[in-house]
């Protein structure tokens, strides 16, 4: 029978058994983390990550809809910048409590936090990807969701230029999860943490996950995750 080639490239799409297959179990040892997010893909990769890490955290909810929360003095004291997530660890380095902002490196700091998700063996490939997503998924992706959905009067020349820039970065992941079970390499890390949230928004940018079966396969395993599950419902509505 012959094979359409959205067939043959479906079938070219590494894979894994394991991809799915989750167990944690609460670390009692670690000091409770203090979290403060709103129900955005940068928000979430912070709450996967304590769900994958299975640390124990208290979540402050932070609407940055009001655009006054984020400015409190006291919120400001946490994260100068006055964006979410953030973070308060009471027992950082050295036993000392730590604030902590933005969001990659806030991964990167839960990941040697806790040994987890950041493998020594392929360190340059997780942060290159990382930086991939910091740099080009999660800006690009949000000017698109601006000039689609944000905007009163929608602009052409906006949703056009930042759509088909996200349009581009899929066909790179695309490529990257051919041969990839993982966007880094064959292991799940920091960088699939990163970039899922922002994918699970595609219907934001009008893109159609059909068209790139290879992030379609990798998307639908980690929405399997319960950890991925969980940290995605993260805050809970009032």
């Amino acid at each position: 029978m012959l094979k359409s080639p959205g067939m043959r490239k479906r079938q070219r799409c590494a894979t894994s058994e394991n991809t799915t297959n989750t167990i944690t179990t609460v670390n009692s040892h670690f000091t409770m983390i203090d979290l403060y997010t709103w129900s955005t893909p940068n928000g979430r990769k912070v709450s996967i990550m304590l769900e994958e890490c299975a640390l124990p955290y208290r979540v402050h909810r932070i609407n940055i809809g009001t655009n006054t929360e984020q400015f409190t003095p006291e919120y400001l004291k946490i994260n100068p910048n006055g964006k979410i997530p953030s973070i308060v660890d009471p027992d950082g380095p050295d036993g000392k409590p730590i604030a902590m902002m933005e969001s990659g490196a806030i991964l990167i700091y839960l990941a040697e936090k806790t040994g987890k998700f950041f493998p020594k063996h392929s360190r340059y490939q997780v942060l290159q990807w990382l930086m991939f997503q910091m740099g080009g998924v999660g800006p690009m992706f949000g000017q698109a969701h601006h000039f689609m959905r944000a905007k009163k009067d929608e602009i052409p020349y906006g949703s056009e230029r930042y759509g088909n820039e996200a349009k581009r970065l899929y066909g790179v992941m695309d490529r990257q999860l051919e041969k990839n079970t993982h966007i880094s390499g064959s292991e799940y890390s920091i960088a699939d943490i990163a970039i899922y949230p922002w994918v699970a928004r595609h219907e934001w940018h009008r893109v159609d996950l059909a068209a790139f079966p290879c992030v379609k396969r990798w998307y639908d395993a980690l929405g399997m995750r319960p950890a991925v599950a969980r940290g995605m419902s993260v805050p809970q509505p009032n």
